[in-house]
């Protein structure tokens, strides 16, 4: 068995970041990568898919985009090599192709099992993020079997998919993008819009992340809010990145001749029932609109900073109802349901009492309920954030020190 003072599972750019830290603080650790370094942005993610945030707010700490527009969008598979190229700049000690199978109580510290050998550490860091699983609802298990299921993870490009229609079930980022590209290629395309946030790609002369960031908004404490769970439950943006900045929401997707559907409610078979909630969701998602929008303006006219006069086009709202509550998908020629539902986090090698009745690590700021044990990168950790590019470094930062105290602590027990 190998030993070692920390062991971090995940060598994305959690995983890296937290790595950097360790380092600097001449903390012992290897990282534990299933596969390739970021191996889920090389296996898991379709081809034409760009980064949802500009150059500007996608670097990690030590290693800049300096030869890039700052304002543009890098490709995803670019960002699979840069992550590359960052373990590389920090010396990162990862270990690839090491699939962990159990992480349990060893004495003062962790027995990590994978499938190359076992690990005895101190102290483990959970880096495996919040994408870790596609979610796939219940009702997915009443589909006909003649109908074609996948999850954006698993898919690439049109062409992979069986000749009909696409029924893509949820309107975020991912939702919003693959039906515009499955439309783009000829086929007929019908979206289910479950909970969403749109907002404008620009706005005052800015990318919308980057006002988001200039005013704050990005480094929201996470212990400070007054419903935690409920704002790690919140919708993502309704952004799409790519070579030229643009609006992706469902009125531009409607325009193209996608047609909207309200909540998908229940399968049976080959039939879909479609909750009669459309112009309620898209309304909840205005309201959300203004307020982002609010506080941007806010900031602007409280402070010296110039910007142009605000697009009145940006608050006009998208109130639709939808086109049906029921639709046969067999006689309406749709082959294909897209599950674009967000992700869970599966642990089901943790071996340990952390986990809460919906499978979610019980931690405080990344923080797990027994000592030594961490978690880097999920959705709100510390801040709102927290499971962006640029800001698992800022998380890292903070618990490293921890880790740290940990380690010094378990020391003197010990002596």
């Amino acid at each position: 068995m190998r030993k070692t003072d920390v062991i971090i599972i995940g060598g994305g750019q959690s995983g890296l970041v937290m790595s950097r830290n360790l380092t600097a603080l001449d903390v012992d650790h290897v990282v534990l990568e299933r596969g390739r370094i970021g191996e889920r942005w090389h296996s898991e993610r379709w081809h034409s898919l760009h980064l949802l945030t500009a150059n500007s707010n996608s670097a990690l700490p030590g290693l800049t985009h300096s030869d890039r527009n700052p304002e543009a969008f890098m490709p995803a598979r670019e960002f699979a090599s840069y992550l590359g190229s960052y373990a590389q700049e920090i010396a990162a000690p990862v270990i690839g192709n090491a699939t962990v199978t159990a992480v349990e109580r060893e004495g003062c510290g962790y027995r990590v099992s994978t499938d190359t050998g076992q690990w005895h550490a101190r102290a483990v860091v959970v880096a495996t993020g919040a994408c870790d699983l596609p979610f796939r609802p219940a009702m997915a298990d009443a589909l006909a079997p003649s109908i074609f299921q996948m999850a954006p993870a698993e898919y690439r490009e049109p062409g992979q998919l069986p000749p009909g229609g696409v029924l893509v079930v949820g309107a975020s980022a991912t939702g919003i993008q693959l039906a515009e590209e499955i439309h783009a290629s000829g086929r007929l395309v019908t979206l289910a819009v479950g909970g969403h946030t749109r907002v404008p790609r620009r706005y005052r002369g800015r990318d919308i992340y980057a006002w988001m960031d200039t005013i704050g908004m990005l480094d929201d404490p996470a212990l400070e809010n007054g419903n935690l769970d409920a704002a790690r439950r919140q919708p993502s943006l309704q952004l799409v990145g790519g070579a030229a900045p643009r609006d992706l929401d469902l009125g531009v997707l409607r325009a193209q001749g996608i047609r909207l559907f309200g909540r998908l409610a229940g399968l049976d078979d080959t039939r879909a029932k479609f909750a009669d909630d459309l112009e309620l969701t898209t309304g909840a998602s205005h309201v959300r609109l203004q307020r982002i929008l609010k506080r941007i303006d806010d900031f602007i006219s409280d402070s010296v900073y110039s910007a142009p006069v605000a697009d009145s086009a940006a608050r006009v709202p998208f109130l639709a109802t939808g086109d049906a509550l029921t639709l046969d998908l067999q006689r309406g020629g749709i082959s294909t349901v897209i599950w674009a539902t967000g992700y869970i986090r599966h642990y089901p090698w943790l071996k340990l009492p952390v986990l809460d009745s919906c499978g979610e690590i019980i931690h405080r700021g990344g923080v797990a309920a027994v000592p030594g044990l961490y978690v880097l990168g999920l959705t709100f950790l510390r801040r709102r954030r927290s499971s962006f590019i640029d800001g698992c470094g800022l998380d890292a930062e903070d618990l490293a020190p921890d880790i740290k105290a940990h380690l010094n602590l378990s020391a003197r027990q010990v002596a």
